[in-house]
């Protein structure tokens, strides 16, 4: 889900916390860290004294690596984070999507041109959606038009709340559930690919299309097999449980638009709530080796890795939507590529440079505080 959403998709268990506990210790780190990446170091502790519960981060830089903590993996115990932890990449699954319908279209299996029609007849309509009128490209740049369903009042009421949120944390639901509630609300705009219009739907719907093109009963066998089994991501998976795999560390979030109130424990959920949208579960190495990986051509023909980072103009000044990859530009003026994604209780993002040889993926298991921007640009800008 998007940073602007990070409120957004919430199903977990939730336990209410202590005004004691909403002030994590600092994890003791050393006052320098190898290879030049201080400042780095000071910005991951300095997301916890805004009040992040705990930080894991991994940097990739030619054939060697450096990771970092800081802050608490759970704030019951005081257990610190942990660099190999698992944690939910929301949004991040969008590269994953994109990737495979690429991989398809190199396979001579659809085109990027197709109309949404032509996989999935009659399922956009309504309220002035068309699926006639969308192709699969303007599903993966967001310049489809077709509505969020995270948008909608009686999802956020019935999803985002904390009273709404413990009756609903493991609900079911379909994907044509997710995108009938898309269709009962009105485009973003009229025209498709007119503009930019970040929306969930679009991904839940080329979810669905990698199944219509393969003859897959999920979306997620397909990733696994194309992505996850060749790469060796031996932490990265498309869940279909509630809960996280070991390590990992409890993930807090305040359900509600406000930094103050009550924390609560929102680890486990029905992730398949976000389906294609971002529905994975991955770790900091293992996001560094699929980007770096795929900004190298591993996982991509040329014609289609040019096809991803064709670029429209997003929703933010700094950066640029391809098909599920952001081309983003640090306050240096260097451009990185990569994706963030937030889900209650975890904010991820992941920055890559375009040679693939250097690469940051950082996760907060809090939602109401710090930015992962403030710990990308020291690493990248070098301040």
């Amino acid at each position: 889900m998007k940073r602007h959403l990070r409120a957004a998709l919430t199903a977990a268990t939730a336990v209410a916390l202590t005004a004691a506990l909403a002030a994590p210790a600092l994890a003791a780190t050393p006052a320098k860290a190898p290879g030049g990446h201080d400042a780095t170091r000071q910005a991951v502790r300095a997301a916890v004294a805004d009040g992040v519960p705990g930080v894991t981060m991994t940097v990739r830089r030619g054939h060697g690596t450096w990771a970092a903590t800081a802050g608490v993996g759970n704030l019951k115990t005081g257990k610190p984070r942990s660099t190999a932890d698992h944690y939910r990449v929301a949004s991040i699954s969008k590269t994953f999507v994109a990737t495979v319908v690429l991989q398809l279209e190199a396979e001579g299996k659809l085109s990027l041109d197709d109309k949404v029609e032509k996989w999935l007849p009659g399922l956009v309509r309504g309220n002035g959606h068309d699926g006639r009128r969308i192709t699969l490209r303007q599903l993966l740049n967001h310049t489809s038009g077709i509505f969020d369903y995270l948008r909608d009042s009686g999802f956020q009421q019935k999803y985002m709340t904390a009273d709404g949120f413990m009756k609903h944390r493991f609900d079911k639901a379909s994907p044509e559930e997710l995108l009938a509630i898309a269709m009962a609300n009105k485009p973003h705009f009229d025209e498709p690919g007119e503009s930019f219009a970040y929306s969930n739907t679009n991904y839940v719907l080329a979810a669905r299309v990698i199944e219509k093109a393969t003859g897959s009963d999920d979306y997620g066998d397909e990733i696994e097999r194309r992505i996850i089994a060749p790469l060796d991501l031996d932490s990265t998976s498309v869940p279909i449980r509630g809960t996280l795999p070991r390590p990992s560390s409890r993930a807090y979030s305040k359900l509600a638009k406000t930094a103050t109130g009550p924390t609560y424990d929102v680890t486990e959920l029905n992730p398949r709530l976000a389906y294609g949208s971002g529905q994975m579960v991955s770790s900091s190495a293992d996001l560094n080796r699929f980007y770096s990986a795929l900004l190298r051509g591993k996982l991509l023909r040329p014609e289609q890795l040019k096809e991803m980072k064709t670029t429209v103009p997003s929703s933010r000044d700094t950066s640029r939507y391809g098909l599920g990859l952001v081309d983003r530009e640090l306050s240096c003026g260097v451009h990185v590529w990569g994706h963030d994604g937030g889900i209650s209780g975890s904010n991820s993002d992941v920055a890559t440079t375009e040679d693939g040889r250097h690469s940051l993926a950082v996760n907060f298991n809090g939602d109401w505080s710090g930015s992962t921007d403030a710990i990308i640009d020291p690493e990248f800008c070098g301040k």
